[in-house]
């Protein structure tokens, strides 16, 4: 079992879809991959968010019980009469008509969209960095030397600022993952306030926008520049945070 086979049934993995063989090979590949057992944490707490969000939904019990009546009816009907009436065919296909739906109008209004997923893992990658005394796998506030050990790691080379006279210092970098890919992730650092900022190639060809979102009480910034996707995330102050992404924007843009 490789990193790529992994990623492909890593969903069906943790919805516990797979057979005992295919588990047991994901397992072991787990135990020796980091890479891998990091993005596996990843989407089991993206599903437990989901499960726990109230976008999620369950149907309620009168209806479950309303649909199992009603088919526990027509098998009846039909093991007295060894037929069914078109009648019943009829009312039969209404009902799976309007459970059918029903079900896809509530799945559509359900389903987090890809942005409020993103921005579920970039939030979830910044407060397991803090908590779990992760927050750089190479410390050093000299771009040159946090730049070069991104080489290897990631398939680009992240722009790495100094903006320690601006306020901001850079602290370390580390590898991290996103939308099932490795990413940089770099630290600053405001005060006593941890900054991560993630950045990877766009799928986009032009750029987009800078967008804010606040979350659980932090701040996030995201936009597209430069083929490049950058999201900032912290308990910094809105304002400040916003100062630090006008600085990075300014020493990324062409030609800077």
């Amino acid at each position: 079992m490789n990193c790529s086979n992994t990623q492909n049934l890593i969903d069906a993995y943790v919805d516990r879809e797979l057979d005992l063989e295919r588990n047991l090979e994901i397992e072991r590949h787990l135990e020796d991959c980091a890479l891998c057992s990091q993005a596996c944490k990843d989407h089991q707490a993206l599903r437990d968010a989901i499960s726990a969000s109230s976008l999620y939904f369950k149907s309620s019990a009168n209806l479950r019980k309303r649909v199992q009546s009603s088919l526990r009816k027509a098998s009846r009907a039909e093991t007295a009469r060894n037929f069914v009436p078109s009648r019943w065919l009829t009312l039969a296909a209404s009902l799976a008509t309007v459970v059918v739906v029903t079900w896809s109008v509530i799945h559509v209004f359900s389903v987090p969209s890809s942005d409020d997923l993103l921005t579920h893992e970039v939030l979830s990658s910044h407060q397991r960095s803090l908590m779990a005394n992760h927050l750089a796998d190479v410390s050093s506030s000299d771009q040159h030397t946090v730049k070069p050990w991104f080489a290897g790691k990631v398939d680009f080379s992240p722009p790495v600022e100094d903006l320690t006279k601006q306020g901001f210092p850079l602290i370390g970098g580390r590898l991290d993952y996103l939308e099932n890919r490795p990413v940089a992730a770099l630290v600053y650092q405001r005060h006593k306030h941890v900054i991560n900022l993630f950045i990877w190639p766009s799928a986009s060809e032009s750029d987009v926008p800078t967008k804010a979102v606040s979350r659980q009480g932090y701040n996030l910034f995201h936009w597209t520049q430069s083929h490049m996707t950058y999201w900032a995330a912290s308990d910094l102050d809105k304002g400040e945070l916003q100062e630090f992404v006008q600085l990075v924007q300014n020493q990324t843009s062409p030609g800077s």
